[in-house]
């Protein structure tokens, strides 16, 4: 028999932020975000992140259907941004523009393995 570990639980997500959205020199689309994956620098590492899930929590004043304060909002990771590991990424509804720095959790699920 083993010994069970008495550590922290595994987190199942990798954070990263909001950098803004998708835009040319005049235009912004709102539906496609730009997010930076803590850990990813180059467009190869981006590859394992393809299809991943995103989350952008916040906090509400009311509790919800299930109980909770919390509301998210998923997305999923579209594809690369250059070659510096920022992805991008569209979400069921696009975020709040008071969402630009703030943190957003990158989660290693579904899996392509």
């Amino acid at each position: 028999m083993t010994k069970a570990n008495n550590s922290q639980p595994t987190r199942l997500y990798v954070k990263g932020v909001h950098l803004g959205f998708k835009r040319g020199l005049r235009n912004q689309y709102n539906h496609t975000s730009l997010i930076k994956i803590n850990g990813v620098d180059d467009k190869a590492a981006v590859d394992f992140y393809l299809g991943k899930k995103i989350a952008y929590i916040t906090k509400s004043s009311k509790i919800g259907k299930d109980g909770s304060k919390f509301r998210v909002n998923w997305g999923k990771v579209c594809r690369a941004h250059g070659g510096n590991g920022v992805v991008k990424a569209k979400f069921a509804r696009p975020l709040p523009p008071q969402s630009i720095g703030a943190p957003v959790r990158v989660m290693l699920y579904p899996s392509r393995v």
